[in-house]
C-alpha cells in the first residue's frame, strides 16, 4: 500500500522555516515589481488546454499535465508557466488598456516532469511582463527590474547570460542558407563543431567561438561578413550592457536556444552566486490576439525555490515569547514594531523550544541569546 505521507515524484511539502522564507522571497519580488509600476494579475492554476497553448508562439504541449473537466467535459491543463496566462489576459480582458502595459504575477506552476538539474515538478514562479513593445529600452527595464527583484530577495553575485534566439533562422534565410536548419540549431546548442561540418554548415562555426563576455562576443559577431544583418541586434546588446554596467556580470551566447523556444530577438538567463542552476529567464516574444495578429512583449520569470534552497532568502522576523498574563496592548505594540509574537498557552510552554529569539519579561524585551 502507498504510504499516506508519500507524495508523487517531483512534489514536496515546504515546512518551517523554508515555507516562510519562500513567502518572504515572493513578497520581495512582488513588492519590487509593483514599485516599478507593474500591476498584479492572478490567473487560475488551470484553464482549457487550447487556450493555454494558443496564446504564445511555439508553446509546447509536452509540458502540460492534463485533466478532464467534469463540468464542461473539455480538456484542462495545469499551467507549467504563467507567462502564457498573462499574455491571454493582456490581449483579451485588458486589450483596451493603453500600451505599454506592465503586469506582474506570482504563483505555483506544475510541469509534467523535472530535469536532471532540477527534478522538482512544482515550483513558485514570479515575474513581470511589458506588453506592447519589445524595444531595447523595454528589455533594459525588464533586466533591471529582475536584478532589483533578485537583490531584494537576498540573491547576490548576479550574472546575466544573453542570447539571440532568432539568430540562426535570420542568417539561414539570408547570407548563410542551410539544408536542415533544425539540425544546425540542434548542433549549435550542443556546440558540436564536427557535426556542423558534417551538415555542411561550416559558416556557422564562428558562432560557437563568439560566446563569452559581451564585449568580446559582440566584436566577434560584428566581424562576420553578413552584410550588416546583425547590426541592430548587436547595437541592442551593447546598449543593454552599457545600461546594466557593473550591476551584474554580462555574457553573450548567441546560439543558445534551449528553453528560449518562444523568444524572438533577445533572451536572457539569470544566475546568482551559491544558487543551483538559473534563477530566472526572460526576453522578447509575441502574444497572439484572438483575431490572429501578434503583439510584441518583453518579460522575465524568476524561479523562487532555488533561492530558498540555497539559504539566501531575506531574514525572517524575530519571535518574541509572551508569558501568561502579558496584556494585549503590549503584544499589539510589539507586532507593530515588526516582531512576531508567540503567546504562552500554559506555564509549560518554553520560549526556546517554540523557536523564539526574545522574551517579554519585567516589562522589557530580552534576547534569548544573552
Amino acid at each position: 500500500m502507498t504510504s499516506p505521507s508519500l507524495l508523487p515524484e517531483g512534489l514536496r511539502d515546504r515546512l518551517p522555516p523554508e515555507a516562510e522564507a519562500l513567502g518572504r522571497v515572493r513578497g520581495a519580488v512582488l513588492q519590487t515589481t509593483e514599485l516599478n509600476g507593474y500591476a498584479r494579475v492572478d490567473p487560475p492554476l488551470a484553464e482549457f488546454e487550447a487556450t493555454l497553448l494558443g496564446r504564445l508562439k511555439s508553446s509546447r504541449s509536452t509540458d502540460l499535465l492534463r485533466v478532464i473537466d467534469p463540468i464542461s467535459q473539455r480538456t484542462l491543463a495545469l499551467r507549467p508557466d504563467i507567462t502564457a496566462q498573462v499574455g491571454r489576459i493582456a490581449v483579451t480582458r485588458l486589450a483596451h488598456r493603453p500600451r505599454p502595459l506592465r503586469l506582474c504575477y506570482a504563483g505555483q506552476v506544475l510541469k509534467v516532469r523535472g530535469t536532471q538539474l532540477r527534478p522538482e515538478r512544482e515550483m513558485c514562479q514570479a515575474g513581470a511582463e511589458i506588453v506592447g513593445t519589445d524595444s531595447v529600452a523595454a528589455v533594459i527595464e525588464a533586466i533591471r527590474v529582475a536584478l532589483d527583484a533578485l537583490t531584494t530577495a537576498g540573491a547576490t553575485g548576479l550574472s546575466v547570460d544573453l542570447t539571440l534566439p532568432d539568430l540562426v533562422p535570420l542568417l539561414a534565410a539570408g547570407p548563410m542558407p542551410v539544408a536542415d536548419i533544425e539540425a544546425v540549431i540542434h548542433e549549435l546548442d550542443g556546440k558540436d563543431a564536427g557535426a556542423l561540418a558534417a551538415l555542411g554548415a561550416e559558416a556557422y562555426l564562428p558562432l560557437i567561438e563568439a560566446a563569452g563576455p559581451v564585449d568580446t562576443a559582440t566584436a566577434q559577431l560584428a566581424a562576420l561578413d553578413v552584410g550588416g544583418l546583425l547590426a541592430s541586434r548587436l547595437d541592442g546588446v551593447r546598449a543593454i550592457a552599457a545600461a546594466i554596467g557593473d550591476r551584474a556580470t554580462l555574457t553573450l551566447d548567441p546560439t543558445e536556444r534551449h528553453g528560449f523556444e518562444y523568444q524572438s530577438w533577445i533572451g536572457f538567463s539569470l544566475f546568482a552566486e551559491g544558487v543551483r542552476g538559473e534563477v530566472g529567464r526572460g526576453g522578447s516574444y509575441s502574444i497572439v490576439h484572438p483575431d490572429g495578429h501578434e503583439e510584441p512583449a518583453v518579460g522575465f520569470s524568476l524561479y523562487l525555490d532555488p533561492i530558498v534552497d540555497a539559504g539566501v532568502a531575506p531574514e525572517g522576523r524575530d519571535r518574541v515569547f509572551l508569558p501568561l498574563g502579558t496584556d494585549d496592548a503590549t503584544a499589539a505594540r510589539l507586532r507593530a514594531d515588526g516582531y512576531a509574537t508567540v503567546a504562552a498557552l500554559s506555564d509549560a510552554d518554553d520560549a526556546a523550544a517554540l523557536g523564539c529569539t526574545h522574551i517579554w519579561a519585567t516589562n522589557a524585551l530580552q534576547s534569548l541569546g544573552n
